[in-house]
């Protein structure tokens, strides 16, 4: 049984019409926000229970679950047949921190990406921690698990899409290069960058330029970064 915490990921989740076997509610806990998600909550037929604080955080695994706790059916991955018609696509070789993931989710939903591609194997899956970095925009951006991210990247090209990975050793910059459309950006893992094979698979390798002695940003403010130009220049040509 799947577990979510915290107001704002319970509260999408309802919103998005996500099945939960029931809510949880600390005794005690009050607020306008956590009164809207009881009212969410009845509207659509899940139980509310209201239930000690400590019972929360045994489930939850930390006190910080703002005093809500929604059991139910884990969260489903999507088809990538089912976005065919993406304009951008997020495929992330190997991002294993579940808060960069979430934090991808919420920067590619927030510019406009249709959805996110992670591998099933030696990466982060969708956790409650996961939604909890997305701050909700989980129950809106479908994520994809392949098994094989250069194969899904070989598919990919035969869909018409571009490939760009994000490398720092990349010859074009993510501000000057011309995105042509439908995008796939492609980012690594932390510390590792993306591996050999999926770096020969990227049509171009694009780089933030950096001041400074420090090479690389952080995964997901990188994948921030590019995708927001990535908006910008889309806002731009429409």
């Amino acid at each position: 049984m799947a577990i979510l915490s915290g107001i704002h990921p319970v509260a999408e989740a309802l919103r998005a019409g996500r099945p939960f076997e029931r809510v949880l509610v600390a005794t005690g806990a009050g607020g306008p926000r956590l009164q809207e998600i009881i009212d969410q909550a009845r509207q659509a037929g899940v139980p509310v229970r209201f239930e000690p604080r400590a019972a929360l955080d045994r489930l939850a695994g930390t006190p910080a679950h703002q005093g809500v706790v929604a059991l139910g059916a884990a969260q489903k991955y999507a088809d990538l047949d089912s976005l065919a018609a993406a304009e951008m696509l997020v495929v992330l070789d190997g991002v294993e921190d579940p808060h960069n993931l979430g934090a991808i989710i919420r920067s590619a939903h927030a510019a406009g990406a249709s959805g996110v591609v992670i591998p099933e194997r030696r990466a982060a899956g969708i956790t409650d921690v996961v939604a909890k970095a997305a701050a909700g925009a989980i129950e809106h951006l479908p994520v994809i698990r392949v098994t094989n991210i250069n194969r899904t990247l070989e598919d990919l090209k035969k869909r018409g899409y571009w490939i760009y990975g994000l490398d720092e050793r990349g010859t074009e910059t993510y501000d000057r290069v011309e995105y042509t459309a439908p995008t796939a950006l492609v980012l690594g893992a932390e510390g590792k960058g993306l591996h050999e094979q999926v770096r020969k698979h990227c049509d171009v390798l694009v780089r933030i330029p950096m001041d400074g002695k420090i090479a690389s940003l952080n995964v997901s403010v990188a994948a921030g970064i590019v995708l927001f130009e990535w908006k910008r220049r889309r806002a731009k040509s429409s």
